[in-house]
């Protein structure tokens, strides 16, 4: 199981994901969640949005399928099956991991001391998963990349 979002960090989670379940025969489930946005509703004076539900979750569709293309390769034994969901992605990696082996994340890190802590999802999946978490951070350039795991 592997949450994707199209950062650089959720595309490094992947990869890590992928060569994983190369080594160990596993199957790898990209995992992307989508919320509409509130004020997309329209309510009191905010203008109703111009993007419908139905294509936050076709751009989220094409987001997972464009990550996967990236680290599949001619001949890769992996097999993949992607989950799009509307909510809060956390939630939704923390109820796809119900039964999984393994779930990796990647992580952002957008706090104060961006290259030392978790972003929140990552944060919320290594202390509530059912399962082993592997959080991989995204490469920086000139730093080298790094796995956490919880």
């Amino acid at each position: 199981m592997v949450g994707v979002d199209g950062s650089p960090s959720s595309q490094a989670a992947l990869q890590w994901a992928a060569a994983q379940a190369a080594r160990t025969g596993a199957d790898v489930e990209a995992v992307i969640a989508w919320e509409y946005p509130a004020l997309a509703a329209g309510f009191g004076w905010a203008p109703t949005a111009m993007v419908t539900s139905s294509q936050y979750r076709e751009y989220a569709e094409k987001v997972v399928a464009d990550a996967i293309s990236k680290v599949t390769g001619p001949g890769s034994s992996v097999r993949f099956s992607t989950r799009v969901g509307e909510g809060d992605a956390a939630q939704m990696l923390l109820d796809a991991a119900a039964g999984a082996e393994l779930l990796v994340v990647g992580s952002r890190g957008h706090g104060t001391f961006a290259g030392a802590v978790l972003g929140s999802v990552s944060q919320r999946c290594t202390h509530h998963a059912p399962c082993p978490v592997v959080v991989v951070r995204g490469h920086q350039p000139g730093q080298a990349g790094a796995v956490i795991t919880a």
